[in-house]
């Protein structure tokens, strides 16, 4: 490592070293609590720093492969265990360079550790099955091959979970792995990628090439060294990275875009439905493929739930992550602030009813950060642009129902359908809402965001490429299946 004005800068790691990129150039990763504050400066790499982590890639990957997943699986117990000894340390930086609160960051620094371990345990499951022959001489049965070398690219609002979910399948079924993450949480993946190099994984089975999503990220997507796309993103980049993928026959998972509704119905729980709204909607600054954008209200509650709704909102505590009482961070980015501000206006040019928030907020300590009011939204039609696109951002749109079948309906009428949850005490409603809710995920009397890691995750329509990731279904997208006869 080296350093610039006493901030590190933190290189690509390529066939187990630490290199600069050919050109030198770095971009500065910056604290969006405190736009003054340099986290770090990453590598504004080249089409040529990636083919060096590519081939290095496809030179480990025969060796690794090779090894027993029993083996495999015993790199991915020491990162884990790596990564646990260091995870105030890489979570204290997730919150400078992102800014969600430091107690979730270190929430989502264990999740990694448990991934980790998950799929360390992987490596001794089976991967296949004896299938019976038509010929009673032979012996027929599958087993799995990897696909070689995984481009992972990954965004920046879980900068340790998502990449270590896609990462720990990939390595465990016997994959190298170049890595590219989001420009702005690059010291975050920095710092997870040491954890790898600890544990001495062989050299050129786990690299990262920072630098621009146009040159690295769509350089991964067209190499020909690259047998596999995984990524995280928005809908429209994720279109993109598929056709580049499609066109040159690679394997693909796209994991994209959500608008997730929260469903209440006349007979819910009240405080439990706005609790979890509120976590759901504005925890991690809204920040969440997952988080609740649309609020669904049965008429007879509607007035109800939002008095009890907007009490709550108006104790939420905006401030630095780090500070002890913070409940909600700034925005990532000044990019992601205006993008949140732009849709507050439009909401407002379209006839919704502010009732809260709507503005930059400017709190003490706050006035160099990237910092926005939690937002709620009355008098919300779901053809309105806040009610159909992603903002990514503490905003909440209030919409009336006269049923629950009319509050189904508004749910599916979006492009999208990631999550989705209901709040009632009526089995059929919950049967009914499981039944006929077009999402990968639903939660009943719980909030829209959040997947435990054992579990199948992924999305339905605009959402997701309709595969799955997490627990035991990533081995659909890491291998490929391998029919064998054996005859004697």
């Amino acid at each position: 490592m080296t350093t610039k004005t006493e901030v590190t800068t933190y290189l690509n790691f390529i066939n187990g070293e630490w290199v600069g990129s050919e050109k030198g150039e770095v971009d500065a990763s910056i604290n969006p609590a405190d736009r003054n504050e340099v986290v770090g400066y990453v590598q504004k790499s080249t089409a040529l720093d990636l083919d060096k982590g590519v081939q290095a890639a496809e030179e480990a990957k025969a060796d690794w492969s090779a090894l027993s997943g029993a083996e495999r699986g015993n790199y991915l117990y020491k990162v884990a265990d790596i990564l646990e000894s260091r995870l105030d340390e890489i979570a204290k930086t997730m919150t400078r360079e992102m800014g969600k609160t430091f107690p979730e960051a270190k929430g989502e620094t264990a999740r990694g550790v448990a991934i980790l371990r998950y799929y360390a345990g992987e490596g001794m499951r089976k991967v296949g099955d004896v299938i019976p022959s038509t010929d009673a001489g032979a012996l027929m049965l599958t087993t799995r091959a990897p696909l070689g070398v995984v481009g992972v690219i990954t965004p920046w609002n879980f900068p340790v979970a998502i990449p270590i979910w896609k990462m720990a399948p990939a390595l465990i079924y016997g994959n190298t792995v170049v890595l590219k993450p989001a420009q702005d949480t690059g010291v975050t993946a920095a710092k997870v990628i040491e954890c790898f190099e600890a544990a001495q994984l062989p050299a050129g089975v786990v690299n990262m090439v920072t630098g621009p999503g146009s040159v690295i990220g769509q350089g991964l997507v067209e190499h020909e060294g690259v047998n596999g796309i995984t990524f995280t993103g928005s809908d429209t980049v994720g279109k993109r990275v598929g056709q580049g993928a499609l066109a040159r026959g690679a394997k693909y998972q796209l994991e994209m875009g959500g608008k997730n509704p929260v469903i209440v119905a006349e007979d819910a729980d009240l405080d439990l439905a706005v609790e979890a709204t509120i976590s759901g909607g504005l925890r991690s600054t809204g920040q969440k493929c997952t988080a609740t954008s649309r609020v669904i209200v049965h008429r007879d509650v509607y007035d109800e739930f939002k008095e009890k709704l907007l009490e709550k909102v108006a104790e939420i505590k905006v401030g630095n992550g780090l500070e002890d009482g913070t409940w909600m961070g700034p925005c990532a980015s000044e990019s992601q602030l205006n993008t949140v501000l732009h849709y507050i206006e439009k909401g407002k040019e379209e006839g919704a009813e502010l009732l809260y928030g709507g503005k930059k907020y400017v709190g003490e300590g706050c006035d160099t950060g990237f910092y926005v009011e939690p937002t709620v939204f009355d008098s919300v039609d779901n053809n309105m642009t806040i009610a159909q696109e992603e903002i990514f951002g503490p905003v909440l749109a209030l919409i009336k129902v006269d049923s629950a079948e009319k509050a189904i309906q508004v749910a599916n009428d979006v492009q999208f359908g990631l999550s989705a949850s209901i709040f009632t005490t009526n089995i059929q409603k919950m049967l009914d809402f499981i039944k006929h809710m077009d999402a990968g995920l639903v939660r009943i009397n719980a909030e829209s965001a959040g997947v435990e890691l054992q579990a199948p995750f992924g999305g339905m329509k605009q959402s997701s490429s309709h595969s799955r990731e997490q627990g035991q279904a990533a081995i659909e997208f890491f291998t490929s299946i391998k029919t064998v006869f054996v005859k004697g």
